[in-house]
């Protein structure tokens, strides 16, 4: 009965200490309980002993990979020896029939024994280089030797890789698949997460959400109000930002009032003139260019902005600006006719100014025959309309409307009152007047009123600035 599992291709799993073995039964005995392989592999690798015999009390558990009854009984005439080698409790490696151990390493994945006559159904790997060291007499085969008998025995031996005639069976993914159950999985993913206070990540079968920006508020918010400034006295005109924010437009008397409750609780004419230049400059800088313009390849080709002022505020303001303008590198030429007693205020700021690289001429015959890239109208004032008359006045207006350069008006004069040059930008303090179709796009300047004041007035004010101080504003 022990004859007929002769030659069988048998796997023996011997526990973590002593590993599997895998080889060609060559002896059973019964009487002694012990098996013995030859040519036998331990853990995907060739033994370097030939045979070895294993005790029933080791074995763990023992595989039949292959059933050969018939080379069982032809290998019964090989002289094999019948006296078991006991394999000792414990010792990780069995007991070695010879002394001279023949050294050969194969892959891992190599899990059937190589021997001569092996069937068909074992495919040879010629691709993979498995062979890692080699014993004393073993030779690489060489192109030009014998193809059969040893020769073909030693390469079936290095570059061989039996494997099972199972794996030629396809694998079946859909019927893998559909045993996978997907929504108990997400859900069980879904319920770890939420314990341990993760968000969740959703199910296939939920909606994906709708992307939102960097700077989008994705939290539930109340309704927009637009119309976030009231006046008690509105205007003869509305305009409206970039965001659709409402900036009515206000009385001169009105503003007026404004400007002196702003100046009893501090904000001086002093600071007015100051943060209205800066924003001026601020905005004339962008017109001509921006940081495209002003960069250290360009500083020979400084932009040139003709300044034109009054004996007023409005001059007072304009001569602040081209100051700002002329310490970040612009040449500025700044008219202001010479006038026996001006403002406080404009003697000032015209102190600062001449302390800068800016060039302040009294004759229109100084100023540059050729077209300047800005021109900053200061010429107009909210009170005195008599200025219009005046030689000085429209001689200025006339090289303005002449230069061909675009003009900026800075603080214009509320509509029904004359404005001799038309421009192409106006600039507005805190709350812009109703000004007129010559005055060109609209831009409001923040000059740092504080919302209190407004309320004084009467007027309910939410500053329609945001992250800016110049802001352009739109006709409805």
């Amino acid at each position: 009965m022990a004859a007929d599992w002769l030659g069988s291709l048998v796997s023996i799993n011997c526990g973590p200490t002593l590993g599997v073995y895998q080889g060609e039964v060559v002896c059973v005995d019964q009487s002694s309980q012990t098996i013995s392989l030859k040519q036998p592999f331990h853990n995907g690798v060739k033994c370097p002993v030939p045979e070895v015999t294993f005790s029933a009390i080791d074995i763990k558990e023992l595989k039949i990979l292959d059933i050969r009854k018939g080379n069982a009984r032809n290998s019964s005439s090989t002289k094999v020896s019948s006296v078991p080698v006991a394999v000792p409790k414990g010792d990780p490696r069995p007991v070695e029939k010879l002394n001279s151990p023949q050294h050969c390493s194969k892959s891992y994945g190599e899990r059937h024994l190589d021997v001569p006559g092996q069937p068909k159904g074992f495919r040879q790997r010629h691709n993979s280089w498995s062979s890692s060291s080699r014993g004393a007499n073993q030779a690489t085969p060489k192109k030009n030797g014998v193809k059969n008998g040893p020769m073909k025995h030693r390469d079936d031996e290095c570059f061989g890789d039996g494997m099972d005639d199972g794996l030629d069976t396809d694998f079946d993914f859909e019927g893998n698949l559909a045993l996978f159950d997907k929504a108990a999985v997400f859900s069980e993913i879904n319920i770890s997460e939420r314990r341990n206070g993760a968000r969740s990540r959703g199910t296939p079968q939920e909606q994906t959400p709708s992307r939102y920006r960097h700077d989008e508020n994705i939290l539930e918010a109340k309704p927009i109000v637009y119309r976030q400034i009231t006046v008690p006295q509105p205007g003869a005109k509305e305009y409206c930002t970039d965001s659709g924010l409402v900036v009515p437009s206000i009385s001169y008397e009105l503003h007026q009032r404004l400007l002196s409750v702003a100046e009893r609780h501090g904000l001086s004419l002093e600071r007015r003139l100051e943060m209205t230049g800066v924003c001026a400059s601020q905005m004339a800088l962008t017109l001509l260019g921006g940081p495209n313009r002003f960069t250290p390849k360009n500083l020979h080709q400084r932009p040139t902005v003709a300044l034109l002022c009054g004996p007023h505020v409005q001059g007072a303001q304009g001569i602040s600006c081209g100051r700002h303008l002329a310490n970040h590198e612009v040449e500025v030429i700044l008219f202001l006719p010479n006038f026996v007693k001006m403002l406080d205020s404009v003697t000032s700021e015209l102190t600062l100014f001449n302390k800068t690289s800016g060039k302040q001429v009294s004759s229109m015959k100084d100023l540059p025959d050729t077209p300047v890239d800005l021109i900053i109208n200061c010429l107009d004032c909210h009170e005195n309309t008599f200025l219009l008359d005046q030689p000085w006045y429209r001689a200025a207006a006339d090289w303005a409307n002449q230069n061909r350069a675009p003009v900026l008006s800075l603080d214009p004069p509320g509509r029904g009152q004359g404005q001799a040059v038309e421009a192409k930008w106006s600039l507005s303090l805190c709350l812009p007047l109703p000004l007129a179709e010559g005055a060109g796009r609209v831009y409001l300047c923040d000059i740092g009123i504080p919302r209190q004041v407004f309320q004084e007035v009467g007027i309910k004010y939410i500053s329609p600035f945001g992250c800016k101080f110049v802001i352009p504003l739109h006709s409805p």
